[in-house]
Order: C-alpha cells, then sequence, then structure tokens
C-alpha cells in the first residue's frame, strides 16, 4: 500500500493504453509517454504495461506502508528518498515508512514511477488507465489527491545484489536529443489543400505550446495557417497525434485522451515514434516539425523498439548479476 502525500489533479494511474474501443468513442488514454512508463516497468521485470503512476505536477510525494521496488523514469527531476538524492532513469528500494518525494523537473514534463508487480486497480476495457476526461479507469476514475492510498501488487523479487538500486542512461534511448530535433509527422489527409506559404510555415517556423495544454491535446501558437479553398467535412476518425488546424490557423495537436473523430483538416499526424516527446514539452516551450514519409516512421518505431528491449536485457542482468554491467554497452550503469 502506499499514501499520497503531496500530488496535484493532473498525476493519475496509467498503463499503456485502452486500446479497441475508438470506434465506440472510447479513447485510447494510457501513458503520455509510454516509452517512459514502459521503461520503468521494464527495469523492475514487470510487465510493459502494468499500472504506473504519471506524474505531472510537482512536487509529488508517496509513503510506503510495505517494502517494494519502484522506479523512475520520464522527466529529469529530482528525487529524494530518505534524505539521499538520487537520479531519475534509477530503481530504488523503499522501506516500510519510506517517502519518496520528486521535484520540480529541470527538463521535460512528466515522470512515470513504477512499483514492482504494479498497482493494483480494476481493470476496465482491458486497461488500467485513467481516462480523466471521461471519469472512468485507474483510481477512482480521476486523478490523485492527498490522502489517497493505492494497493500495490505483488510483484518480483526485491533486489539483494543490489542494495543501491541501478539505473539506465536515457542518451542512450535518444531522449536528451529531443530539444533541438524537429518532431517528424506524416502528411494528414487534407495536406495538399493548405496554401504553400502555410506548408512552408508548418516546418519553417516554431510553434508555442499554450496554457491549453492537457492530456486530451496541445493548442500551440504561431503562424496562421490557411487552406487554398474551403472544406467542409463530415466528422471522421482522429487519433493521438494527429494535428488539425481549426479556422482560427492555429493548430491542435491530439493526444493519449484524444477525440475519436473530428471533423478539422488535417494537415498532418506525428509519427508514434515521436509521441513522447510531445508528452515532456513543457507549456510556453517551442516546437518545429519535419515531414518525414512512412519508411522513416517504421524504422523510427523499429529503433525505439530496440532500445526497450535492450533495457529490459540489461535490467534483467542487473537485478540479479551486477559483475554483468562491463558486458552492457549502450546502457550505462550510472
Amino acid at each position: 500500500m502506499i499514501e499520497i502525500l503531496t500530488t496535484g489533479a493532473a498525476n493519475s494511474v496509467q498503463d499503456l493504453g485502452r486500446f479497441g474501443y475508438l470506434d465506440a468513442g472510447v479513447s485510447r488514454s494510457g501513458a503520455m509517454d509510454g516509452p517512459a512508463l514502459e521503461a520503468a516497468n521494464l527495469m523492475l521485470g514487470n510487465d510493459p504495461d502494468a499500472p504506473g503512476l504519471e506524474i505531472a505536477v510537482f512536487p509529488f510525494r508517496i509513503r510506503f506502508e510495505a517494502p517494494t521496488l519502484v522506479s523512475v523514469t520520464g522527466a529529469d527531476c529530482p528525487v529524494t528518498l530518505g534524505g539521499r538524492s538520487y537520479p531519475s532513469w534509477w530503481v530504488l528500494q523503499l522501506r516500510p515508512s519510506d517517502v519518496l518525494e520528486l521535484g520540480l523537473p529541470r527538463s521535460g514534463a512528466r515522470a512515470y514511477v513504477g512499483f514492482a508487480g504494479g498497482i493494483s486497480v480494476p481493470a476496465v476495457l482491458g486497461s488500467a488507465s485513467t481516462d480523466i476526461k471521461s471519469g472512468w479507469g485507474g483510481f477512482e476514475g480521476r486523478g490523485l489527491r492527498r490522502g489517497d492510498r493505492l494497493e500495490l501488487s505483488h510483484g518480483p523479487a526485491a533486489l539483494t545484489n543490489l542494495p543501491g538500486g541501478f539505473g539506465i542512461d536515457p542518451s542512450a534511448m535518444g531522449r536528451h536529443d529531443g530539444a533541438d530535433r524537429p518532431i517528424r509527422v506524416l502528411a494528414g489527409a487534407e495536406h495538399a489543400v493548405f496554401d504553400p506559404a502555410s506548408l512552408s510555415a508548418f516546418e519553417a517556423t516554431p510553434w508555442r505550446v499554450t496554457d491549453e495544454a492537457n492530456r486530451q491535446g496541445y493548442r500551440l501558437a504561431g503562424a496562421e495557417l490557411k487552406l487554398t479553398r474551403r472544406l467542409e467535412l463530415f466528422s471522421h476518425g482522429i487519433m493521438p497525434g494527429t494535428v488539425q488546424v481549426p479556422p482560427s490557423g492555429q493548430p491542435i495537436i491530439q493526444l493519449a485522451e484524444a477525440n475519436t473523430c473530428g471533423g478539422y483538416p488535417k494537415i498532418a499526424h506525428v509519427i508514434e515514434a515521436d509521441l513522447w516527446r510531445l508528452a515532456q514539452a513543457p507549456v510556453g516551450s517551442d516546437l518545429r516539425f519535419v515531414v518525414v514519409g512512412r519508411h522513416d516512421a517504421v524504422e523510427a518505431l523499429k529503433r525505439q523498439r530496440g532500445a526497450l528491449a535492450q533495457v529490459a536485457a540489461f535490467s534483467a542482468l542487473a537485478r540479479k548479476e551486477p559483475s554483468h554491467h562491463e558486458d552492457l554497452a549502450g546502457l550505462a550503469v550510472k
């Protein structure tokens, strides 16, 4: 069992999402930065989809009532346990009465806390994710509040050889090159209907993340995007990553709790491998886009999956045999 001591309503229980119900109007939900949650689980030996906590409001503090292991990934934030500081992307062993605190991120916007075995909450339509917009799933269908007590599942065996835990170097997953690299998108269905100046501006100019940003989507501010002709579209299916342009000319990106249908023209769609970078873009930061082809999108996803497979392999060795660390390239123990 854990007790929430300090939190905000935007912090919630999430797994990798609720798939297969978009046609019924049910959003995918799940972690905004899916690879970070997946890595947190792999570091603990959990199923990649095990429920953990998505933290978007800091500081965040929890107290533990039983021994367990936790991992912290995602945003680069100060991690404190019993007065000692640890880096993020680290596995820690917790004892009863220990208090774990996550401070304001130095970079990024969302941290993930994984627990050995995951958090025990009822599955709704096959997922433990909280759909905050609709008020279901996760813990009582809402964000976390001070005083909430969450039950943990029985997890894998505790670390016996690594009392200080171990960590993953997130740069090996391409996590440190996100600030300057444009976010990759595929051309949307109505991409060709935007005028040449707007298409050029979409890729050449920065886009500011406005304060209208949440798990449902981000509204961006920048150059006005215009169509070459008037379009009247029937409402059609959209999903996380869809970049729509309403009459204001300012793009909206659909995210984890995306609407399942909409009628605005779609200029682009963020590739799956870059969705986490949107999740880690704070309000007020600037984004750039670059249009890529399907082959590039598939290759990027393959590289991301390969990096996660390395995390799983490294973590499995680290949990049982520290002497193997020097044999592992790319994912360094800190």
